[in-house]
């Protein structure tokens, strides 16, 4: 006679569907073989790590391609098919694209850094926080329940934290990360409690059941509930850079090493807002009349904030081009939480979230497009103030070109047709959702943006300030900025492709 133990085992094996779940293990696996393998890799060969990640994330990245086909989901309840820890739907695929593309990029311009800083920056330890960190930001949108949302939340920051603070001796990089560190710990405890609130009012953690249950908690919880989503929302907004929760960036961003603030400026604006989406448009619906007002707000400040703080950058204070780079990624979180706000008011939810993906995208290979050049201008000018850019037309005409075509698609002006597009895009999701007043903060927001970035794109043109002095831009960077000129030239000619790609899949 079995034992009753046994088919109770049994249930509780599940089938794996190791492709699903290829393009986070493929990172995690080649970041511990860097890892053990810097034990044995002499001094002079340290530059193959760099390599062997660069190969890893290009391979993570392609493990996409077979998931297009259809949805694929794993760790699913025995009872419940429908309701699993891990989806690989659409929207998983465009942002684990966008995570492990910008972190492909990021350890491009990372290549060239490491080797003109070899002493500083310990190789071995950086490519495996690197990858660590790409890992846990490519589970995060895969993710369908809130254990999973926050364990992946944690591994994609804590080596964060670590890359910023890596450089040896460098009290501002140690600095940095003491304040990225301590401001994200405190909103990830806040998001902690809020989501111990949610699992007490709905007794699940599956998104999927918590929309179900949330609707039908006791009225005697309702409050709770209410406290639970708003609390849950902070560590999500921390990782956008949302006012008020940005305070880290300019600080952060000058302190970390360049590649690692281009990455922290994309990817983790992506983790942020891909959790973000998941816990309001598919875990909390219901109470869209209470995260719907708090980011309209939020998204109103942050762009009025960051925008602000960029325009009142001086140009000849040290390490003024990568404030007003990081203040300016403040103002396009603000336009990112637009359609994510809208989706609240929207009947078509789909589509709101759809323009938020879709700008991210132009954002992400236009912005790490003009760190590359940062990083480029860096490498001869160490405190990378906007007046070092004066002249660069005449010391790198491509470079200078590049950028300028970076800053214009930022801008949203032609011949940068990608970045008009999408802020039209982003403009008309609010517009049909009925929230106007959010519409022309936006307008207002964006005649702002383009004074300094056309008074930064124009510096590039002038004539340079003594004997311009050309230098040779090394082989990861040119293929960094390559890939992004390419990139954004591509999305300009066929803007339509973004929103088509953009197309989440979400309901």
């Amino acid at each position: 006679m079995s034992s009753p133990a046994q088919p109770l085992a049994a249930s509780l094996v599940q089938d794996v569907d190791w492709l699903a779940i290829a393009p986070p293990t493929l990172a995690a696996v080649v970041g511990l073989v860097v890892l053990v393998a810097d034990l044995f890799v002499g001094q002079d060969r340290k530059a193959l790590l760099g390599w062997v990640s660069v190969a890893g994330l290009a391979a993570s990245t392609l493990m996409l391609l077979p998931l297009v086909d259809g949805d694929r989901s794993t760790f699913c309840l025995t009872g419940a098919p429908d309701t699993c820890s891990y989806t690989a739907d659409r929207f998983t695929l465009v942002l684990q694209l966008l995570v492990l593309g910008g972190a492909l990029l990021a350890a491009l311009m990372s290549v060239t850094a490491l080797k003109d800083d070899a002493k500083n920056l310990p190789e071995g330890e950086f490519w495996f926080l690197l990858l660590s960190s790409a890992a846990g930001a490519a589970l995060l949108p895969a993710s369908r329940d809130l254990a999973t949302l926050v364990v992946a939340l944690e591994v994609a920051s804590l080596p964060a934290f670590a890359l910023v603070g890596l450089r040896h001796g460098d009290r501002k990089s140690s600095e940095a990360a003491l304040k990225f560190f301590l401001s994200s710990v405190t909103a990830t405890a806040v998001s902690l409690m809020g989501i111990s609130f949610v699992y007490a009012t709905t007794g699940t953690l599956y998104l999927t059941q918590i929309a179900d249950r949330i609707q039908n908690v006791d009225g005697q919880f309702h409050t709770l509930a209410q406290t639970g989503v708003v609390l849950t929302l902070v560590g999500f907004a921390f990782k956008t850079a949302a006012v008020p929760f940005h305070f880290w960036v300019p600080d952060t961003y000058v302190g970390a090493p360049l590649p690692v603030a281009a990455y922290l400026s994309v990817v983790g604006k992506a983790v942020g807002f891909s959790g973000l989406i998941l816990i309001t448009v598919i875990a909390l619906p219901s109470y869209d009349d209470v995260w719907g007002p708090a980011l309209a707000v939020l998204a109103a400040l942050t762009m009025t904030i960051g925008n602000v703080g960029a325009l009142r950058q001086h140009a000849t204070r040290a390490y003024s081009a990568v404030r007003l780079l990081a203040w300016s990624s403040v103002g396009q979180a603000g336009y990112l939480l637009v359609p994510i706000a809208a989706a609240a008011y929207s009947d078509d939810a789909e589509r709101s979230i759809g323009s938020t993906v879709a700008y991210a995208l132009m954002y992400g290979a236009v912005n790490l497009g003009a760190f590359a050049v940062a990083a480029l201008v860096g490498r001869t000018h160490s405190l990378n103030r906007l007046t070092d850019y004066r002249g660069l037309y005449a010391r790198n005409p491509i470079s200078a070109l590049v950028l300028a075509f970076f800053l214009l698609c930022l801008a949203g002006l032609p011949p940068g047709i990608i970045g008009l597009f999408a802020k039209v895009t982003v403009f008309s999701a609010a517009v049909d959702a009925g929230l106007g007043w959010l519409a022309v903060v936006m307008a207002v927001n964006v005649v702002i943006a383009l004074f300094y970035y056309l008074q930064w794109t124009a510096l590039l043109f002038r004539a340079p300030e003594g004997e311009p002095v050309r230098h040779a831009v090394p082989v990861p960077l040119t293929a960094a900025l390559a890939l992004t000129a390419v990139l954004a030239v591509a999305l300009s000619g066929a803007p339509q492709l973004v929103l088509r790609f953009a197309d989440t899949g979400l309901f």
